[in-house]
């Protein structure tokens, strides 16, 4: 089969078993840690990409995406703006609540809660109704003054489905023989939920004609809309267009509440990026010693072969190809042992019975997302890489002058 002769040439040179044990050496770990560097950093980014997807299923699938409220009620239409943003494109769902803070007392505990009055019947695609662990939903339409808390808060408060509790409105007052006092009530528990964030701790539903009651406000009480959208992550833009069109409107995306926290996810993936990163740089880099040493070893027959007519140029491309089956062995290796561990690495975890969650996680299963480009975006940097470090050897192996290193052979 024909091959270019300074391809020929550098496998040659490669698969050569006269060289030092040294060089070898150094070869060795320049391929092993350009294959744990590759295999390292697609575990750990699919493992990130896990994480964050679980983030923005549980607490974005919960938190809506845009909030659309007036001051007083009676200044939101709820019913007709519903159906206005229904028409939106990238709009999935409206639903209208109400809003306050609340302090849920128990017979052990007082907890600071937001509490949100809902209509039921909008929430059958609510994460919340899908991921109800005690009760129903439905008990805030089949019971007056009931009430859905979170496990977390369930736990925080020592209470379970069926015991009362006590909402108090700090910001409400109501005057009474003993002077003014915030307005309260009693509330029975008709459902938990467990959707696994920080969200379980500080919020509860309540229908909002009880909510309205509460409140001291007229009809529904309704003054918010949440929208929920295809993409959370246009939410911007989406928030911007509903103001040009309606500017009476108050407006307020997921970003303002927890905009921080997919920051802090994202700069520590990109950390994760750059460390590991720099970890296949460095085995990379090995490649150059390597290389140099392989060099200075053949000098004798880069001159024969210059002195045959090979150009300068063919000599660069023979040590290319030489450093460049080292990096392709690394990266391919590390590439399929990188997909494989990721694929069976919750496996792994069990057999080794490695806690990795903590001991108040029961599943200690990793979230993982493997992303096709995430595997060739890094194959393709560990190629570059490696590439970018045997330019230096084979640029200074065609600078070899044939006379100075024949001279004494």
């Amino acid at each position: 089969m024909f091959q270019p002769v300074s391809f020929f040439i550098g496998l040659r040179y490669s698969r050569s078993q006269n060289r030092s044990g040294f060089i070898s050496f150094i070869t060795f770990f320049s391929i092993a840690g350009i294959l744990l560097g590759v295999a390292s950093l697609i575990t750990v980014v699919s493992v990130m990409n896990g994480f964050e997807g679980e983030l923005k299923k549980r607490i974005l699938g919960l938190v809506p995406h845009i909030v659309l409220g007036a001051e007083n009620p009676q200044q939101l239409s709820w019913q007709k703006t519903r159906q206005q943003l229904l028409t939106r494109e990238h709009v999935v769902q409206v639903t209208p609540f109400m809003e306050s803070e609340a302090f849920i007392q128990s017979p052990s505990s007082l907890q600071f809660v937001m509490l949100h009055g809902i209509l039921p019947e909008y929430e059958h695609n609510n994460i919340i109704a899908s991921h109800i662990v005690s009760g129903s939903l439905s008990s805030l339409n089949e019971q007056a003054y009931s009430i859905v808390i979170g496990q977390s808060l369930a736990g925080t408060l020592g209470v379970r489905v069926g015991d009362k509790l006590r909402v108090v409105l700090p910001n409400k007052m109501m005057f009474t023989p003993m002077g003014r006092v915030p307005v309260q009530r009693t509330f029975t528990i008709g459902a938990i939920f467990n959707v696994g964030s920080q969200v379980d701790n500080s919020l509860a539903y309540v229908h909002g004609k009880y909510g309205a009651k509460l409140l001291k406000r007229k009809g529904d009480g309704i003054n918010q809309l949440r929208v929920y959208l295809g993409d959370a992550f246009i939410a911007g833009n989406v928030a911007s267009e509903i103001v040009k069109s309606s500017p009476e409107y108050q407006l307020t995306t997921w970003s303002d509440s927890q905009g921080s926290l997919f920051s802090a996810v994202k700069m520590e993936k990109n950390m994760m990026w750059l460390m590991l990163s720099l970890i296949i740089a460095v085995a990379a880099f090995n490649i150059v010693s390597a290389l140099v040493m392989v060099v200075i070893d053949k000098q004798a027959e880069i001159g024969i072969l210059q002195t045959l007519g090979m150009a300068r140029f063919d000599i660069v491309k023979i040590f290319i190809t030489q450093g460049m089956v080292n990096g392709v062995w690394g990266t391919l290796l590390g590439g399929l042992l990188g997909v494989v561990l990721t694929l069976n690495l919750n496996d792994i975890i069990s057999v080794l019975g490695i806690n990795v969650l903590g001991q108040g996680y029961a599943n200690q299963a990793l979230p993982i997302l493997l992303q096709p480009i995430d595997v060739v975006t890094i194959v393709l940097s560990a190629l570059a890489m490696s590439f970018v470090a045997t330019l230096y050897p084979a640029f200074r192996a065609s600078k070899t002058l044939p006379a100075e290193v024949l001279r004494n052979e």
